[in-house]
């Protein structure tokens, strides 16, 4: 059964001076499901979620959250939706409890409700340790949890997380995508975007890429990769002098995300890793580790943007 859009929008327009941001994009996602929005720093992620989050009017366009239309239907809107932005809205004199119990004030909730999903969620975040702390003495994962979990006070049943998890570790963007796992399984709708395309392929039903303004490609992460033949090699070296004759070398490499690592697109057998390791014989340039890589989310990205996701 098709499920209908809890979010849509049709000819979004929006520009700042002579600089147009968004160029006329459609976006629809459904309800209960992760839509993920991929794109180069300056593409327009984020004035896309402030628009969609009635932060921001756009100059053209249509929008409807949950049917309801943002120039009219504001309050109604905002009392069913959550955003938690690249930077957390964290008051740092004040404790976890504290934000979270004036985010509960906020949204005018009885002081019993309040105070019980004010527990629940630093149980569920794993902050009941630290909620007594000020929130200034917190890593950037306990912040980053506590800024999610004060967007769930309200219980809305679609969230925006833009970048959630830029600058946490390993560990902490994890234990994010679990929450969002989560969330999603009780029937909530999210809309992320992301400069990890793993987190975007873990995560996502949907992605678009944005580019320059514009979606340039939209489908699952399966379709997406099917845009993309062959894949890549990933080629690393002992230092940056090496990488960097590599990258002359081989004129359409990128750099990857490893440190002193190229990645060459193009196919990935044993022809290839052939010619990539006869080509780096006769430069005079060795590498310390090469691999074969199928198409992923980073191939598809460079294919279509001409610019690698490392270097967002």
């Amino acid at each position: 059964m098709i499920r209908p859009p809890v979010i849509s929008a049709s000819g979004l327009m929006k520009s700042f001076g002579d600089t147009t941001v968004l160029d006329g994009i459609d976006i629809s996602v459904p309800a209960g499901s992760v839509f993920a929005l991929l794109g180069p720093n300056g593409s327009g992620k984020t004035t896309t979620v402030k628009i969609l989050s009635t932060l921001a009017q756009p100059d053209a366009g249509e929008v409807r959250i949950a049917g309801l239309d943002p120039g009219s239907d504001r309050d109604a809107i905002c009392a069913q939706i959550g955003l938690t932005g690249q930077f957390a809205a964290v008051d740092t004199l004040m404790t976890g409890r504290e934000n979270l119990a004036m985010v509960a004030r906020l949204r005018h909730l009885p002081r019993q409700q309040a105070r019980e999903r004010v527990e629940r969620l630093l149980a569920d975040f794993d902050l009941v340790d630290a909620a007594d702390r000020r929130a200034g003495e917190y890593s950037g994962g306990m912040t980053r949890r506590l800024d999610l979990a004060m967007t769930l006070i309200g219980e809305p049943s679609i969230i925006f997380l833009d970048e959630p998890t830029t600058g946490l570790d390993p560990r902490s963007r994890r234990a994010v995508w679990d929450t969002v796992r989560e969330l999603v399984r009780g029937g909530t709708t999210i809309f992320l975007t992301t400069q990890y395309l793993e987190e975007a392929d873990h995560l996502a039903d949907r992605i678009a890429v944005l580019d320059r303004g514009r979606i340039v490609a939209q489908g699952t992460a399966t379709e997406l990769k099917r845009l993309v033949p062959g894949g890549h090699i990933r080629i690393a070296f002992a230092d940056a002098d090496d990488r960097q004759r590599a990258r002359r070398v081989f004129p359409s490499s990128v750099d990857s995300q490893e440190e002193n690592t190229i990645a060459v697109p193009g196919a990935a057998g044993i022809n290839a890793i052939r010619e990539v390791l006869a080509t780096l014989d006769d430069a005079g340039i060795e590498a310390t580790g090469i691999s074969v890589h199928t198409p992923d989310l980073d191939d598809v990205f460079l294919a279509i943007t001409g610019r690698s996701a490392a270097t967002h």
